[in-house]
């Protein structure tokens, strides 16, 4: 069993931060084998991910997940149902300016592999940061 948390500064405000992670449809743009994320039924999120498990051909898989709003503007959390009891919740709270935000992770797993899990959230954190600055920039 394994919890992990971690936070990032991102340069963009704490209301454009949390917008652009409240939508679903922004999960393949900062999470690596992600390419699609369908919202339906309230909080249920199909995801779609393009994998290459070590010893099989690569593949596509499709699965079930949650996202739900905990508190408007600063905190989510997630979830996806299996036999890792993979679960986390995401926080924003205001920067050193107006310009800036600071993003915290909070996950829980039951997988073993502390140090690819370690490597996996600090990947999705530069990948949202990465995303919403280029997004804002783009704007």
């Amino acid at each position: 069993m394994g919890d992990y948390d971690t936070s990032i500064s991102v340069a963009v405000s704490p209301t454009v931060l949390f917008g652009y992670l409240a939508d679903v449809q922004n999960l393949p743009a900062y999470m690596p084998r992600l390419t699609s994320a369908e919202p339906h039924d309230g909080d249920r999120v199909t995801v779609t991910a393009h994998i290459e498990p070590p010893g099989e051909p690569e593949q596509d898989v499709r699965s079930e997940a949650w996202i739900r709003v905990l508190e408007e503007g600063t905190s989510l959390e997630w979830g996806a149902p299996g036999p890792h009891d993979y679960r986390g919740r995401l926080h924003v709270a205001a920067g050193d300016d107006a310009n800036h935000s600071r993003l915290s992770v909070e996950l829980h797993t039951e997988r073993i592999e502390g140090e690819q899990v370690i490597d996996g959230l600090e990947e999705a954190l530069d990948g949202i940061k990465s995303a919403v600055e280029a997004a804002e920039v783009g704007r």
